[in-house]
């Protein structure tokens, strides 16, 4: 039996057995970690194979795991990485710095891959605006696309270079939110052209990633009634036609605030707009079970991307201790640039 095309979260550090029931009836397609499920990483990699094994398969498990403000496993100490920004600064050479990115993400993806995730939700590729709301911030990779776009596919090879995949986000282009969409529905004015020879770009560069996730974000040149992630007009004209994405397309987390309605309606408006697989991230058992009774199992163009999605990856061998340590060396050469 196919998976259902959703991601879910869990409540804690371990698995109740409500859980593991419900999660062995509903087969999500992958799941996602959050800060409260992380205390070790024996109990993540413990967790993580409790997870698959509810569902039978190796299915992907996710982690926002960016660096600097955006991480998961801060609690647990050990090397985080800094924030995207960091390297947008740099006045390095472009090639030098893009090295500098991948040994970065390299060490990240090490890290997760020695604990049981294998898919991380980086890199940024939002172009954030100066007048815009500072959730993107120090997230993105600077505010040239074609840089951006470089240092957004270095983040991909560094991590692909540890066996992890990488999800692009949060497409087509959150930089110019005026509000945090965890709290409300942002609305973009920008006219076609300057999303298109803007905003756009990077995702365009990166076209060909695996995955991509979804900006609640109303683009009033496209589509002035819908969120992208619940817009057909945006995906079917935008992502997939002009940027030419072709990969796995998540929505982003159901529960932000936003979207309205019911998690069902949620659901059925982002599966019908177009998106792939839908990604509901509280943990919280009912609500899951509202998402799950209003997917489908994967099927037609949506199965045929999130196969090629999970194709294993074959990363070179690497020592986890010394991809990060190289990566702190270029860290440090990009701070001896800056001073």
């Amino acid at each position: 039996m196919s998976a259902r095309a959703c991601i879910f979260g869990c409540a804690g550090l371990v698995l109740t057995p409500d859980e593991k029931r419900f999660f062995s009836k509903a087969r999500p397609w992958g799941f996602i970690l959050f800060a409260r499920n992380c205390q070790s990483e024996a109990q993540i990699s413990a967790l993580c194979n409790e997870l698959r094994q509810c569902v039978g398969r190796h299915a992907p498990i996710l982690i926002d795991e960016e660096g600097g403000r955006v991480s998961r496993l801060r609690n647990l100490g050990g090397r985080i990485g800094p924030p995207a920004e960091v390297f947008a600064r740099s006045k390095l050479p472009i090639d030098q710095v893009c090295q500098a990115v991948r040994a970065n993400y390299a060490a990240i993806g090490a890290r997760l891959a020695s604990i049981g995730v294998d898919v991380n939700c980086a890199p940024v590729l939002d172009l954030p605006a100066g007048d815009a709301d500072p959730i993107i911030g120090d997230r993105a990779f600077g505010t040239d696309p074609m840089q951006v776009a470089k240092l957004g596919q270095a983040c991909l090879d560094g991590l692909h270079d540890a066996g992890v995949a990488g999800i692009i986000k949060h497409i087509p282009g959150h930089g110019r939110a005026d509000v945090d969409s965890h709290k409300a529905l942002p609305v973009v004015e920008a006219s076609k052209e300057a999303l298109q020879n803007h905003d756009f770009l990077p995702f365009a560069a990166l076209d060909q990633a695996k995955m991509a996730m979804t900006g609640h974000v109303i683009y009033n040149a496209y589509d002035p009634q819908n969120p992208a992630t619940c817009s057909k007009t945006m995906i079917e004209d935008v992502i997939r036609g002009r940027i030419g994405f072709d990969g796995l397309l998540m929505s982003d987390d159901l529960d932000m605030k936003a979207l309205d309605g019911a998690l069902a309606k949620r659901t059925a408006a982002a599966l019908n707009a177009g998106c792939d697989v839908v990604l509901q991230c509280n943990g919280v058992l009912r609500d899951m079970q509202e998402v799950a009774d209003a997917t489908p199992v994967l099927s037609g163009h949506a199965l045929r991307r999130s196969t090629a999605a999970t194709m294993p990856i074959k990363p070179a061998h690497i020592d986890r201790h010394e991809a990060e340590a190289r990566a702190d060396a270029w860290l440090a050469r990009l701070q001896g640039d800056a001073a």
